[in-house]
């Protein structure tokens, strides 16, 4: 029977969670392991030489889950030394509220729980829904069936190794799905001060370059669900060789 681990970064008992652990039960067996609390933003951490604790929970829908008091990262880390059955066939990280679109990979907790996963030599995908106001289990149906159409694709094909799929789905039921890359996010953070010796970082959402044909970005604003292909290797590659004529030498 084909084996499903379901994460996400909103926290164990966040809605979207639940729409997609219930949509991935129609592939077979769903097992979950999901922060305890809300751990957006918190990028690919990993808690080491620390304690991390764990609780067994049940979500509104009756399914069980193992809550962890750490990072999305934390969770798979520890599903792949025993916390969970292990290996599964495919991990599955989401519904995020809100996107994850070109450079918000790097801050996503959705997207580097599956990048954790792809490390340990698991397909997995990230998927993301463009409404931060979703706050109900319905709101996250049309985003839940779309996974569930590319995780059957994965399921069939395989990914390459190191690698993973990112989901982006609009507000609303897609025109489509455009397979894209990454585009340019603008972000619009501002510092705003509070309290004395207090600070925080607020502002207004992130925008971006919106009308480049075939990003994440585009597909998005034009109504379509986005898939982009992301590899742990960062390399940048095509920048090599003009590195390598700056001609740097270290004296002896």
């Amino acid at each position: 029977m084909t084996y499903i681990l379901v994460t996400n970064d909103d926290g164990v008992h966040a809605p979207g969670l639940q729409a997609l652990a219930e949509a991935m039960q129609s592939l077979g067996q769903v097992a979950i392991i999901a922060p305890a609390s809300n751990q957006s933003a918190s990028g690919h951490k990993k808690t080491l030489y620390t304690d991390i604790a764990i609780e067994d929970t049940t979500l509104a829908n009756g399914l069980s889950a193992v809550g962890v008091h750490g990072s999305p990262a934390d969770c798979i880390a520890l599903a792949a030394m025993g916390l969970r059955d292990w290996p599964p066939d495919l991990i599955v990280s989401g519904i995020n509220r809100g996107e994850n679109l070109s450079q918000d990979v790097t801050y996503s907790g959705t997207v580097t729980a599956a990048l954790e996963g792809a490390i340990h030599g698991i397909p997995a995908l990230a998927i993301s829904l463009a409404n931060r106001s979703a706050d109900a289990v319905d709101d996250y149906r049309i985003a839940a069936e779309t996974a569930l159409m590319v995780a059957q694709s994965i399921l069939q094909h395989k990914l390459p190794p190191l690698t993973i799929l990112n989901l982006n789905v609009p507000l609303g039921r897609p025109k489509g799905l455009r397979i894209t890359r990454q585009g340019v996010r603008i972000f619009r953070d501002a510092m705003e001060r509070g309290a004395e010796g207090v600070v925080r970082i607020g502002g207004e959402p992130p925008t971006g370059i919106l009308d480049e044909a075939g990003t994440d970005l585009w597909a998005i604003e034009t109504g379509y669900a986005s898939l982009t292909p992301i590899h742990l290797d960062m390399t940048a590659h095509r920048f090599m060789a003009d590195l390598a004529a700056w001609d740097i030498e270290i004296k002896e």
